[in-house]
């Protein structure tokens, strides 16, 4: 057979160890040569303190409740793979306001960059959302909107962001600004105007929630897996799963956070829970235990996911994509794992009968 095809490396490699490992100095300057390029990579993709600790970066764009967005031509940019643009599509779905805030969805491009091109993987569920064109402007990349707003921009290109197509300007990049916005902000146009994930008498409640859950677990997994020291790792880890007890221990008689009433605060914590055993689990090192491992906590997100409009939200085969092949300092392979059988939609589509514990809970009130 011949072997001209074979790759120069292996074959260089073959004359001088044969089958045997590399000498010692070479594996040690590889790894040095290897820590150190690590190391700068991961200071720009994720910026730490000098402990190590990841610090995430703060939204430029902020606080677009006081301003009436209902008579602007508004549309959203969102990557599937991002847990925070995830809670815009939820509430946009909840809430009705498709037709009214249309939605570009871009993809991570090979620099980690967010881009946008005509999906081309066929599914089977055709209500599962897919990468698109940039229908708000058409441009090629996001950073590129961006730079079309007066003064042009210099910061970080995230995802989600709101924009004003007519005035050509960010309106908001914060995902919990935007979520609260979309949830009373344009009920005049929205078709399920009825629809509030954050009344008045739970606000304190949600508050309250929010304040555990984005710290430990929102933020949690990337404090974990963008840990830069043994000492920010284990913090985060540690943090992360006497959270998750918590909840889950809370959750064993209460169907959602603040009750019998689904709310913001679970929508925020849906969208890292779906992306617990696809990714953070493996790749973020929150190895601890799975999210299956955690009857309520599962149960509560399969809840969640079988709301109807949510499950098309969740693409799981792009979620993954946006992790294992893009983070290429916490996946130099970049090869995708399988998806854990317990995330497969059939498995999160079986009836958990968790609306049983709003019963319950009414039950004990009138026996008292």
């Amino acid at each position: 057979m011949s072997t001209s095809n074979s790759n120069p490396i292996t074959t260089l490699t073959k004359l001088l160890w044969g089958r045997s490992l590399p000498p010692q100095l070479l594996i040690s300057t590889v790894r040095t040569t290897w820590s150190a390029a690590w190391q700068l990579m991961m200071s720009q993709l994720a910026p730490s303190d000098p402990t190590g600790r990841y610090t995430r970066p703060t939204s430029q764009f902020k606080n677009p409740t006081t301003l009436n967005l209902s008579n602007q031509n508004l549309h959203l940019y969102i990557g599937l793979p991002c847990p925070w643009a995830h809670r815009t599509l939820i509430v946009r779905a909840l809430k009705g306001l498709e037709e009214f805030v249309p939605v570009s969805i871009a993809a991570p491009g090979i620099d980690g960059s967010w881009e946008f091109r005509d999906s081309t993987v066929p599914l089977l569920d055709k209500d599962i959302l897919v990468p698109s064109l940039d229908k708000g402007n058409g441009c090629k990349t996001l950073k590129e909107i961006y730079n079309l707003r007066r003064g042009g921009y210099n910061g970080r290109s995230t995802v989600p962001m709101l924009w004003n197509v007519d005035k050509k300007e960010v309106v908001c990049n914060e995902s919990y600004d935007i979520i609260e916005l979309f949830n009373s902000g344009l009920n005049d146009v929205a078709r399920n105007p009825g629809l509030d994930l954050s009344p008045p008498p739970l606000k304190k409640k949600i508050d309250e929630w929010n304040q555990i859950i984005y710290p430990n677990v929102n933020n949690g997994v990337y404090r974990c897996g963008f840990a830069q020291s043994q000492e920010a790792y284990d913090s985060a880890v540690n943090e992360l799963f006497s959270t998750l007890d918590m909840i889950d221990d809370h959750l064993g008689s209460n169907r959602y956070l603040c009750g019998d009433a689904l709310t913001l605060a679970d929508v925020c914590l849906f969208t890292t829970l779906i992306r617990f055993d696809l990714v953070y689990n493996v790749l973020f090192k929150c190895t601890k235990k799975k999210l299956i491992e955690y009857p309520n906590l599962h149960g509560y997100m399969q809840d969640i996911y079988q709301i109807p409009k949510v499950a098309a939200t969740c693409n799981f085969e792009a979620i993954m994509d946006g992790y294992y092949k893009i983070l290429f300092p916490l996946n130099p392979g970049s090869i995708r794992p399988v998806i854990p059988s317990g995330c497969a939609p059939e498995v999160l589509s079986k009836p958990i009968n968790r609306e049983s514990l709003s019963l319950t809970s009414k039950n004990k009130t009138l026996s008292l």
